[in-house]
C-alpha cells in the first residue's frame, strides 16, 4: 500500500485512535490526528481503558509524563489491544533517563507493540545499547540507530521508526528512509509525540510498515509546506496543522521514500 492509498483509506474510514499520551502532548496530538483525518480520544482512566482499547481502531502509548496510575492504564490498554487484535504504537520517551522510566518501557515492550517510534537515542537504548540522549532529546544520529532499530524490530517482531532529519523505518527485513520535513519541527513541543498518534491512525487502515511510512511522509510534506509559510515556531504550528489537513492523497509521493 502506497502513502497515497493509505491517506485515502484514512480519510474514508476516520479511525478511532485511543491515545494515552503525556500532558504536554495531548492537545497537539489530538489536533494533528484530526487534521490528518483520524478521530482521536485521549482516554487514560484505568477504569475504562480496557473497554476503550478494545473498541478502538488503534492504540498509542506515550510515556512522556509517567505516574503509577497512568502506567497501570498503559499496561491494561496494551493487553486489551493485543487481545482484540488492535494495532498499538509505543513511544518510549526518554526511557533511559531514570530506572523507573526504563522499567516501564521494558514492561510495555514485552506486551508486543505493533510499532515502536522514537528518536535515535531512545531506540539505541531500548535495543540494549548505550545511547547519548539527554532528557527527551537525542544525542545520536539516525545513522547511529539503524542497526539497533533492525535488531529491535527482529527480536520483537514489530516495526521500528527512528525520527530525525532523515527518518529510518524498518520491520527487520525491509527498511526505508524518509526525507523532508523542516528544521523548525524540533522547536515545537510534542510534535514528535503527535507523530506517534498519527502513526496509530495510519496503522488502523494499513499494514504496520506501510502505515508508518505513510505517516512519516505525510508529516514530512506538511513540514516543508509549513516552513515556507512560517516566520517562527508559533506560526509554524498553525501552518503545519493547515498543511496536514490540506494535503490530499494524490499529493503524497513515493519520491520521499528510499528503500534499503
Amino acid at each position: 500500500m502506497t502513502p497515497k492509498d493509505a491517506l485515502s483509506a484514512l480519510r474514508s474510514q476516520t479511525p478511532l485512535v485511543h491515545c494515552i499520551t503525556n500532558y504536554v502532548a495531548m492537545n497537539i496530538a489530538a489536533n494533528v490526528t484530526l487534521a490528518a483525518g483520524g478521530s482521536p480520544a485521549m482516554v487514560h482512566a484505568v477504569e475504562e481503558v480496557t473497554d476503550f482499547a478494545a473498541i478502538s481502531s488503534a492504540l498509542t502509548i506515550n510515556i512522556g509524563t509517567l505516574s503509577a496510575p497512568w502506567v497501570q492504564s498503559m499496561k491494561a490498554a496494551a493487553v486489551a489491544a493485543h487481545e482484540a487484535n488492535v494495532p498499538w504504537v509505543l513511544d518510549p520517551v526518554a526511557h533511559f533517563a531514570t530506572p523507573y522510566r526504563a522499567g516501564v518501557a521494558r514492561d510495555l515492550l514485552a506486551l508486543e507493540p505493533t510499532i515502536v517510534r522514537g528518536n535515535a537515542s531512545e531506540i539505541i537504548a531500548l535495543a540494549g545499547a548505550q545511547g547519548a540522549g539527554k532528557g527527551a532529546d537525542s544525542g545520536n544520529s539516525v545513522e547511529d540507530a539503524q542497526s539497533s532499530a533492525i535488531a529491535l524490530a527482529t527480536s520483537h517482531d514489530c516495526v521500528v521508526a527512528v525520527s530525525g532529519p532523515v527518518d529510518f523505518i524498518t520491520d527487520g527485513t525491509r527498511s526505508a528512509s524518509i526525507t523532508g520535513g523542516s528544521e523548525m519541527m524540533p522547536k515545537i513541543t510534542a510534535l514528535g509525540c503527535s507523530l506517534t498518534a498519527l502513526v496509530g491512525a495510519y496503522a488502523a487502515v494499513a499494514p504496520p510498515l506501510e502505515a508508518t511510512i505513510a505517516a512519516f511522509v505525510h508529516v514530512a510534506q506538511a513540514g516543508e509546506i509549513a516552513q515556507g509559510q512560517a516566520s517562527g515556531p508559533g506560526s509554524f504550528s498553525v501552518a503545519f496543522l493547515d498543511a496536514l489537513h490540506s494535503i490530499q492523497a494524490a499529493d503524497l509521493t513515493q519520491e520521499r521514500v528510499a528503500w534499503h
